[in-house]
């Protein structure tokens, strides 16, 4: 439908911040020395990821404002309206540009980037984990005659990953007394395995703090020092140029001398000659 007033503010508003994400983008990227490094670097990419879908979103609109293709129907329409929502989605971006000028969240990419290995093995456990407990609940509720939730072991898959991560929904519950004792290991197994490698990630994330801690505090000491220095290095130059006109004017002044001398030694030597 028609755009309300409402919706045209929030259009302007966005309008604004995404020209100045712009902006500033454009005069990092012009002023950057190595542009492929620079369009590598995961914040870069968050920031053209979270810029693109607005620009595309008004081609998009332009496009199918301005006319469909003939004989395309409601599929044109259904698949434009899909490409926008998902575009508008992609708008959540914005939030991840904090992590530029948060400490936190800086400490939190640089865990996951560091935590690789320990959250594949946490990954993997559950997945042993779900793999032996889904058809166990499954066998136990079936056996039983209690089966009402658990109607497959593939269903039993998504019971078995809210147990072990003590989330508990409460959405598939089992019935009987075999099901309920599968569900007491399933729960007790799942923070046994959460555990292991939990503190090993919580290590590598205190240690990540205190590294960009450092680093944030001898960045914030190098300014004032370079400063000084740019004052110290000016006021030498200041001083060697005075030294330098200093000398020069001293030299200056021993060559008038000398040529003083001379014509007063020349001057002796006619007066002798005329005698």
């Amino acid at each position: 439908g028609e755009c309300s007033q409402r919706c045209y503010n929030i259009f302007v508003l966005e309008t604004v911040c995404v020209a100045w994400f712009s902006l500033e983008f454009l005069l990092r990227f012009i002023q950057t020395q190595s542009k492929c490094m620079f369009l590598r670097t995961p914040l870069n990419v968050i920031d053209v990821v979270a810029i693109l879908p607005y620009y595309i979103t008004l081609i998009v609109d332009s496009l199918s404002v301005g006319g469909k293709p003939a004989g395309s129907g409601n599929n044109y329409l259904e698949k434009v309206g899909l490409v926008l929502r998902v575009l508008r989605a992609l708008r959540i971006f914005y939030v991840m540009r904090l992590a530029r000028h948060s400490l936190g969240l800086q400490t939190l990419g640089l865990t996951v980037k560091r935590c690789t290995r320990e959250f594949g093995l946490l990954l993997l456990f559950l997945c042993v984990a779900m793999a032996l407990f889904s058809p166990l609940v499954f066998l136990a509720e079936s056996e039983m005659g209690a089966k009402q939730e658990f109607t497959s072991i593939p269903g039993s898959y998504w019971w078995a990953v809210i147990s072990m991560t003590t989330v508990g929904y409460g959405d598939m519950v089992p019935r009987s007394i075999p099901g309920q004792v599968v569900a007491l290991s399933s729960i007790l197994s799942g923070i046994l395995l959460m555990a292991f490698p939990v503190t090993s990630i919580f290590h590598t994330f205190s240690r990540s703090y205190v590294e960009l801690k450092e680093e944030q505090n001898r960045a914030l000491r190098q300014k004032p020092d370079s400063q000084d220095s740019t004052k110290s290095q000016n006021s030498e130059d200041s001083q060697e140029t005075d030294s330098y006109h200093g000398t020069a004017e001293a030299t200056a002044a021993a060559v008038q001398r000398r040529k003083s001398m001379a014509a007063q030694r020349a001057a002796e030597i006619r007066a002798s000659m005329r005698t």
